[in-house]
């Protein structure tokens, strides 16, 4: 029997809440809707939900994130028949802290997954420093890339990250990037592997669910095309499901 992938996730934590309700009325006092909730679902998010979704896709995962994740939250107020959002309320948006990067033994772990929001835990610095420190590293980020994203393996970014940071592109860094293009599937090397076209009822977390699949098929295969193919897969799948849910 193949031994699981032991897979190290890095980045910040949050708790992601839903409210859901309905809305049959504008206020009379200015024309906004009037919400009334009839249900809250939470989970944890960002970080939390890459790690959560390797743990049901099999790999042994460990999570180095913000200890005060539950203290700071989205929630997100939806309509419960349409699924529309109305508004997303962010609370204590800037706790996030400082990541100790230079205290992890990154020998421990057979791949690393760094979850970087850009909400000031990870900076380009510790990307880097963890790219020096371990063979094969997967990178999702909201930074705009630059030369010290260099040191990674693979760098996933959706096809609107693309665009703010294709400006900022060189040679080494345009052969790592898998790009996620929604009902488009993703590309990667100048091929783009389709997705099948499906009912997608919220986009909230696929992200997270592509890279822990690409990462973890990665490891077994050491494949990349094989790797996108089973996270297209898994983002499908999830995509179908109202919130952020895990595969």
């Amino acid at each position: 029997m193949t031994a699981k992938s032991t897979i190290l996730v890095i980045g910040e934590s949050c708790l992601d809440v839903f409210t859901y309700g309905s809305c049959i009325r504008l206020c009379p006092e200015a024309p906004v809707p009037v919400f009334n909730p009839t249900k809250t679902v939470s989970n944890g998010g960002m970080a939390f939900n890459v790690h959560k979704n390797l743990e049901a896709l099999g790999a042994s995962s460990q999570l180095f994130t913000n200890e005060n994740h539950k203290r700071i939250s989205k929630t997100r107020f939806i309509d419960e028949d349409t699924n529309h959002m109305f508004m997303r309320l962010d609370k204590n948006d800037q706790a996030y802290g400082k990541c100790k990067v230079k205290k992890i033994n990154f020998s421990l772990y057979d791949a690393v997954i760094i979850s970087d929001y850009n909400k000031g835990f990870l900076s380009e610095d510790d990307i880097n420093y963890i790219g020096e420190n371990h063979d094969l590293v997967f990178l999702d980020t909201k930074k705009i890339l630059g030369s010290w994203c260099e040191t990674v393996d693979y760098i996933k970014i959706n096809i609107n990250e693309y665009e703010r940071t294709k400006h900022m592109l060189n040679e080494k860094i345009d052969d790592k990037l898998i790009i996620t293009r929604g009902s488009g599937g993703a590309s990667h090397g100048g091929i783009t592997y389709p997705v099948p076209q499906v009912e997608i009822k919220d986009t909230s977390g696929a992200g997270d669910t592509f890279i822990a699949a690409l990462a973890i098929e990665y490891t077994k295969s050491q494949e990349v095309e094989k790797a996108i193919l089973f996270a297209n897969e898994c983002a499908t799948m999830v995509v179908q499901k109202k919130g952020v849910s895990t595969i």
